[in-house]
């Protein structure tokens, strides 16, 4: 495993951590799963992105198109209208920003703005993506999805899903060494629900461990509020906030690096209750 995570203007050592980093969902869009429309207001975004700092946020996972299933794709210059304000208004409050997006364009503006990572569900597999980051310093999240938010979750289906999965991200960082990128720079995420029945999420679960091992990579896990937790709780979107929080201290234990979340406060408060009883005395 790396001993750092760089990312942009800040670098974490992994080596010294005990508990995940804690990404912070600041969707500004109208058509999230989970939180559309609350955010899209700038005021609004500005002030959530506020409370998660103060909750003691890791990183600012800023997000401009939805990519829940069914979702469709946004323009260029529709997604940088919604994304550019926040960049700019929230990159001197002493938090990385990561922005959620697939499109090189997007990539390369909000990097030039001060953004710290980027975070693309599509693996980087978009053409131009990876001459987009490859001279920043920037932090990439790398992730696995089937098919594409239309149709990812119309009967998905694996021979193996760890050992394709494995293969894929294996694939996608080979690339992303050959272009010069330092693997510091790498985190991977499997893509819970992009792609995946229940089954398919709790086996992909049960191996975070060997996964990041596979790779030498930190894991991001992101699970908050989905279809998964939806399903294990029989609750609604908007009562699925215990479900997520237990989600995030599983992923903990899994020894995922770094966990993305809509309850930031809750999740900060049950990782350092987690942290103190799970460290030896």
């Amino acid at each position: 495993m790396q001993k750092y995570l760089q990312c942009g203007r800040y670098r974490w050592s992994l080596e010294k951590r005990t508990r995940p980093l804690v990404m912070g969902i600041l969707n500004v869009t109208p058509d999230s799963f989970s939180d559309g429309g609350r955010y899209s207001a700038l005021d609004a975004a500005f002030s959530h992105a506020e409370m998660m700092i103060a909750a003691g946020v890791d990183i600012i996972d800023i997000g401009g198109e939805s990519s829940r299933p069914g979702s469709q794709p946004l323009s260029l210059q529709e997604e940088l209208d919604r994304v550019m304000p926040l960049v700019f208004g929230l990159r001197d409050l002493g938090v990385p920003l990561s922005i959620d997006t697939y499109k090189p364009g997007v990539m390369r503006e909000a990097l030039a703005a001060g953004a710290d990572m980027i975070n693309d569900i599509n693996g980087f597999r978009g053409e131009g993506a990876w001459n987009a980051v490859k001279d920043s310093d920037c932090g990439l999240c790398i992730m696995h999805m089937q098919n594409d938010p239309q149709s990812m979750q119309k009967n998905p289906e694996y021979d193996d899903i760890v050992g394709e999965i494995t293969d894929f991200l294996k694939e996608r960082v080979s690339q992303a060494q050959q272009v010069g990128i330092d693997p510091e720079r790498l985190c991977i995420d499997p893509g819970f629900g992009f792609g995946k029945t229940l089954q398919h999420n709790m086996t992909l679960f049960q191996h975070i461990g060997d996964l990041q091992a596979a790779l030498a990579l930190p894991m991001l896990v992101g699970v908050s509020r989905k279809t998964m937790i939806g399903t294990l709780t029989g609750k609604p979107v908007e009562e699925r906030m215990a479900g997520s929080v237990a989600a995030a201290i599983a992923a903990a234990a899994q020894g995922a690096y770094i966990v993305r979340v809509h309850d930031v406060a809750e999740t900060v408060d049950a990782l350092k209750v987690w942290e103190a009883l799970s460290s030896e005395s």
